[in-house]
């Protein structure tokens, strides 16, 4: 366990913190403009003893980068002359355990001209990500991990609503994390993602036993466009394949799509009895308009 790491995000004072007050006279500004800053997350701060605190490091670190970090027409998470570092902003307020700075920052992008589905593939998703890989390294306390999924996951449910599109959809598709699997908040930011381009999406969650998943898909067979299966460890490829071959029972015709960490690629995923693989909400929405298109 990485302890100095520990210290940063969730210790007590050290010799290079300052108050936020401090920091504020120190940038030359006032101090709601310093707390707007980091719950923009575009100052890195902790809360200790109800007081923030910030680094003198992450303090001269905002300072060398302010003109490019600041929001504005130009700072998109997607294209523009330049891309503000949101998901960094993100992933900071999670490891501080703030919330309503993580929310922040989200409304942050969105003002900036970011998308709903960029907001979860290029602000949410590579948190989380990076979140999952500082912990699995022994870098981060599973506490913090948990307290970040925590977050993360009411900040999802609170934009689920968006995604919603009125009209007549484009078929239904049925998403689950096969049995094992604990990891719902992946699943359900991809039935957000369908839905906001036409799906019907029954999302099945997390841990879904292989039997019940098979007899999901036998009475919405007449329904269906196609499954799409996760598994995230090595652990699980056992249940991921009985899970495809109870799909493939109970629907034959059914294109199955698999994804996350466990599956390397698309001749890994036909191995185990899959149609195809995708690697991200992207390529998933992709594979569906192909077997779908729009219009």
């Amino acid at each position: 366990m990485n302890r100095g790491f520990l210290l940063r995000h969730g210790g007590g004072v050290t010799d290079s913190d300052l108050t936020l007050h401090q920091a504020a006279e120190s940038l030359g500004v006032h101090y709601m403009t310093a707390y707007r800053y980091v719950r923009l997350g575009l100052l890195n701060a902790n809360k200790v003893g109800g007081v923030w605190r910030v680094d003198v490091h992450d303090l001269e670190g905002f300072r060398a980068s302010s003109p490019a970090t600041q929001p504005s027409a130009n700072n998109h998470v997607r294209g523009g002359r330049r891309r503000a570092p949101w998901s960094d902003r993100f992933e900071a307020r999670l490891l501080a355990g703030d919330s309503r700075g993580a929310w922040g920052v989200i409304e942050g992008a969105l003002t900036a001209g970011a998308g709903m589905d960029e907001v979860y593939l290029d602000v949410i998703a590579p948190a989380l990500v990076s979140i999952g890989d500082r912990w699995a390294s022994g870098h981060l306390c599973v506490s913090i991990e948990h307290r970040a999924s925590g977050i993360a996951g009411r900040i999802v449910g609170r934009l689920g609503p968006r995604f919603a599109r009125r009209g007549r959809t484009r078929g239904l598709v049925v998403l689950g994390a096969v049995e094992g699997e604990r990891h719902s908040l992946p699943v359900a930011m991809l039935a957000d993602l369908l839905r906001h381009r036409g799906w019907e999406v029954s999302d099945l969650g997390a841990d879904v036993p292989t039997n019940s998943f098979g007899q999901f898909v036998a009475l919405a067979a007449d329904e269906l466009v196609a499954v799409g299966l996760s598994a995230s460890t090595d652990q699980s490829m056992a249940a991921l394949q009985a899970t495809v071959a109870a799909v493939r029972e109970a629907s034959p015709d059914t294109p199955i799509i698999v994804g996350g960490a466990a599956i390397h690629g698309v001749e890994h995923a036909r191995a185990i009895g899959a149609d195809s693989f995708a690697d991200d909400g992207r390529e998933l929405g992709a594979l569906l308009d192909g077997l779908r298109p729009t219009g």
